[in-house]
C-alpha cells in the first residue's frame, strides 16, 4: 500500500532542503520508512542526511547512455541518517539545459521501480520557487503540498505563486496543500509571523509551525547533519569536558 507523498516548495533559500532533511529524519525516528528525493541540480538536499553529495540520477543515467532498465534502485539511492533513504534527481551544468524534465524523469523511474509503494514517505525536496514543467511534477504524485516560508514580502509574493499552483494541481490530482511552515522566526529581536499568518488566512490555509532562527541550525546545514547529529555531538562534548 502507498504511503504518504509530500512535496517541499518555497523561494529559494528559504531553508527547505534543512527543514525537509529534519522532517524526514523526525519521521524516521517515529519508525516510517523515509525516502528523501532532491530536486535541484546542486543536489545538495539530502547532504544533511548523508554528509556528502551523492551521485545523481541524471549522471547515472548518462553513465549507461540513458538505458533506464540497466539502473537498480541501488544505483541511485543511498541509506543516510536514522535509515532514511536518499535520492538526488541532479539536473545540467548552469545554463545548458532543463533542470524541470531531469525531475520528471526521476518521477518516471520511481514507478518503473515501484517506489511508491515501498516507504511509509516520500518526500520531494523541490528547486526554490519555480512551478512550471517538470518542476511541477511532484505535484502529480503527492497527496499533501508543503511551503516553507519566511515573514517577508518576497517570500510570501513566492508563496502566493505556489498556493496557485498547488490549488491548480489539485483539480486534476488528489493533492491538497498542507500548510505553510514558517522558517527562521527571530523571538529574539522582536520578529513574528504576522505577516505570514494574514497570508495564510486569506488563502484559507494555516502556519502549521514556526521554526526560529536558531545558530545550530545554519552550523548544522555547513557540516552535513541533521539538528539530532548536532544536539548528540554537543552531548558528547559536554561529557569529554573535565
Amino acid at each position: 500500500m502507498a504511503g504518504t507523498v509530500l512535496a517541499v516548495y518555497g523561494k529559494g533559500g528559504i531553508g527547505k532542503s534543512t527543514t525537509s532533511a529534519n522532517l524526514s529524519a523526525a519521521f524516521a525516528k517515529k519508525g516510517a520508512k523515509v525516502l528523501q528525493i532532491g530536486c535541484d541540480p546542486k543536489h545538495d538536499s539530502t547532504f544533511p542526511l548523508t554528509g556528502m553529495l551523492q551521485e545523481t540520477v541524471i549522471d547515472t543515467l548518462s553513465n549507461v547512455n540513458f538505458h533506464h532498465e540497466e539502473i537498480e534502485p541501488e544505483d541511485v539511492i543511498m541509506t543516510g541518517y536514522a535509515g532514511v533513504d536518499t535520492l538526488e534527481s541532479g539536473g545540467p551544468p548552469a545554463g545548458s539545459g532543463c533542470g524541470g524534465y531531469v525531475v520528471g524523469e526521476t518521477v518516471k523511474l520511481l514507478h518503473e521501480f515501484g517506489l511508491y509503494d515501498k516507504y511509509d514517505i516520500i518526500l520531494f525536496d523541490v528547486l526554490g520557487d519555480v512551478v512550471c514543467g517538470g518542476f511541477s511534477a511532484p505535484l502529480n504524485h503527492a497527496d499533501m503540498g508543503l511551503i516553507i516560508a519566511c515573514n517577508d514580502f518576497d517570500s510570501i509574493f513566492a508563496a502566493n505563486r505556489l498556493c496557485l499552483a498547488i490549488s491548480q494541481k489539485s483539480e486534476r490530482h488528489k493533492v491538497k496543500l498542507a500548510g505553510i511552515i514558517a522558517n527562521r522566526v527571530d523571538y529574539e529581536y522582536g520578529g513574528g509571523t504576522n505577516l505570514l499568518d494574514s497570508f495564510a488566512e486569506k488563502v484559507g490555509s494555516q502556519v502549521i509551525s514556526k521554526i526560529p532562527y536558531h545558530d545550530m541550525i545554519r552550523r548544522s546545514r555547513l557540516q552535513g547533519q541533521t539538528m539530532w547529529q548536532m544536539e548528540e555531538g554537543e552531548q558528547r562534548d559536554e561529557c569529554t569536558q573535565p
